[in-house]
């Protein structure tokens, strides 16, 4: 199984499909069984999944979000 194949071509068909990139973004698991067809062992399917969201920078995104909203709440803070 070329585990490297399976990231590049789900990852084509995500950012072709803005819907099918959000319920990627919500449930990862369900929505790559779906893009491949198989049902892949949950070590298989878990390096996908982080190999998937490296390459589309969404663990990125989501770790500067957290660090913009925490630098905001400091600027409101209680004196």
């Amino acid at each position: 199984m070329d585990i490297q194949k399976i990231i590049n071509d789900a990852i084509a068909k995500l950012k072709a499909d803005d819907n099918l990139l959000e319920n990627f973004k919500n449930n990862p698991t369900k929505v790559l069984e779906k893009l491949v067809g198989v049902d892949l062992p949950d070590d298989k399917i878990d390096a996908v999944v982080k190999g998937i969201m490296a390459k589309l920078n969404i663990d990125d995104l989501a770790e500067k979000a957290e660090g913009i909203m925490g630098a905001l709440g400091g600027l409101f803070g209680k004196k």
